[in-house]
């Protein structure tokens, strides 16, 4: 394959990519006054003011846990602390919304929680005690922060592994304790990677679909639904989806400034020891129990609640239907995986072949979808889709009278293209970053004894990023069996996954059908986060 074409192929596919993301912006212009009257009447002022009290709610939590929990693991030494490393990722497993139907089963009346509180109590009705709701504004936002912690606590982690000894050695021979070396030294140096950790954390919440929607909080994502199914307005959820993107550009330029106005550089490598302060028994068990209740809470709780619960009701939960879906589930991500990752490769080897910067614009345009969330796509997508779909049927009617009906539209094509524009960003940032790795004389060398680029990238590269493959691979799989917005709106008729089952089972109240489904979404969710944090432990030598 010659240059000219890896630099062609790169722009198509940047194209196909920015569709959706083009079909929301032009949709602003779209005149529909008597729908945005009627919204900005009813429920408009609840979406925004909601949609705020989640960012600012989740934003306080996530930096309390996620920065709080990494500056003890990595800078303290206590009883539990190497385990509670890799512990406290996994809530990253564990969608918002599982936890969300777990929490308030277990809960409920006939949960397990208030069944035991009237036993040990002797209470006989609900008139004889009070117990708090959770299906409100306030309970979306505990679960959201017990889910999306990590991401905070993921890239702050790696920001203190890879700071300056000498800097921490230097704020303890100014008389720093602990504390204070914290608030005035590491945590300004690793702001850039907290606030990246933060602008993802809340592009998540805004992404969130199955939380918001089962506790009764309306937001953009909720209303965006609505909108579509419940008024047959296709222009005006474009012009909502817009809207939300608004949050998410405002999230991005706080990321880039956070990074532009300040510059931190490291006097050592990552091969010297971090200083570590001792705690003793008290404030090691003060620190224990900040850690671990995070993990309780976010993911041993719920899931031994499933586990127990799928294994006391197998003929219900693992039947025919939760086969089936799982079938259906893990063809979708499989597919999704290796096309995500054929696309990736090539962009990422079409931007080192082709350093342009025409070339850098098109792959950050492709990059773009994984920070929208997936019912915007959704939206995004169906309708220059159902454009076609309609063009094409009028056409071969006029023409040929036949009918071609919906060809792209509520398939299974349909549905995969939504997960490529959504999780292309992973696999590309995975194969770029392991391809970053191998340095260009490699290149130079292959090319000077005759190979093509096409022939260079598999005889030299494809062997040396295995790993990063296959951790791409396993990310995307992950990421497309636990997605809910996109595949809700997008799916084929008659065709469900497990996200969307364990959606509509628990809006059923029907928990124990949806045990099963939610648990194996949890246990698939669980391999990546093993693998990521053991690269992290292992990313500072003699850390360990």
């Amino acid at each position: 394959m010659s240059t000219y074409l890896w630099y062609l192929s790169v722009i198509v596919v940047a194209l196909l990519i920015s569709v959706p993301i083009l079909t929301i912006l032009t949709g602003i212009f779209s005149n529909h006054q008597e729908i945005w009257e009627h919204l900005i009447d009813t429920v408009l002022k609840d979406y925004i003011l909601n949609t705020l009290w989640l960012m600012f709610g989740v934003t306080l939590g996530v930096l309390v846990i996620g920065v709080g929990c990494a500056w003890l693991v990595t800078m303290c030494n206590f009883v539990g602390s190497r385990v509670l490393e890799w512990l406290l990722l996994m809530p990253l497993a564990a969608p918002a919304y599982i936890l969300a139907f777990s929490y308030t089963n277990m809960l409920s009346y006939f949960g397990p929680v208030q069944i035991w509180l009237r036993k040990t109590f002797g209470w006989q009705s609900i008139d004889d005690y009070w117990f708090p709701s959770i299906r409100n504004i306030w309970g979306a936002i505990a679960m959201l922060i017990l889910v999306l912690y990590p991401y905070v606590y993921l890239l702050a982690r790696v920001a203190f592994l890879e700071q300056s000894v000498c800097t921490l050695e230097a704020s303890r021979s100014l008389g720093y304790n602990p504390w204070q070396s914290f608030l005035k030294v590491a945590l300004p140096a690793s702001r850039p990677s907290i606030v990246a950790g933060l602008a993802l954390a809340l592009m998540e919440t805004l992404n969130d679909f199955g939380t918001v929607q089962y506790f009764g909080v309306s937001t953009f994502t909720t209303g965006i639904y609505r909108v579509w199914f419940g008024m047959g307005e296709r222009v005006a959820a474009a012009q909502l989806a817009s809207f939300l993107m608004l949050f998410i550009v405002i999230l991005i330029v706080i990321e880039r400034l956070s990074r532009s106005h300040a510059r931190y550089y490291q006097t050592n490598n990552s091969s010297q020891k971090l200083p570590r302060y001792n705690l003793n028994f008290f404030r090691g068990s003060i620190a224990f129990i900040a850690c671990i209740v995070p993990v309780i809470l976010g993911f041993i709780i719920p899931t031994v609640y499933l586990i127990n619960l799928t294994l006391n009701n197998r003929e219900e939960s693992l039947n025919n239907s939760f086969l089936e879906l799982s079938r259906n589930s893990f063809i979708l991500a499989l597919i999704s995986a290796f096309i995500a990752i054929i696309i990736g490769f090539f962009m990422a080897y079409g931007q080192r072949l082709i350093p342009h910067f025409i070339v850098n614009i098109s792959v950050r345009i492709s990059s773009m979808g994984y920070a929208i969330p997936g019912s915007v796509i959704a939206v995004g997508i169906l309708i220059p889709l159902g454009n076609f779909d309609n063009s094409l049927d009028n056409w071969m009617m006029n023409n040929f009278n036949i009918s071609t009906g919906l060809l792209l539209s509520g398939t299974i094509i349909g549905l995969i293209y939504a997960y490529l524009v959504r999780f292309l960003a992973v696999s590309f940032n995975t194969i770029e970053s392991s391809l970053s790795k191998i340095k260009p004389n490699l290149d130079d060398a292959s090319r000077s004894l005759g190979s093509s680029p096409f022939a260079t990238l598999f005889k030299v590269h494809l062997p040396l990023m295995w790993g990063g493959i296959l951790t791409a691979i396993m990310l995307v799989f992950v990421d497309v069996l636990k997605e809910l917005p996109a595949t809700l709106v997008m799916r084929p008729f008659n065709f469900d996954t497990l996200a969307v089952r364990v959606y509509q089972y628990a809006s059923d109240e029907r928990l124990i059908e949806a045990s099963a489904p939610a648990l194996t979404i949890i246990l698939v969710g669980i391999l990546p986060v093993i693998i990521l944090s053991y690269r992290i432990a292992r990313s500072r030598v003699g850390n360990h």
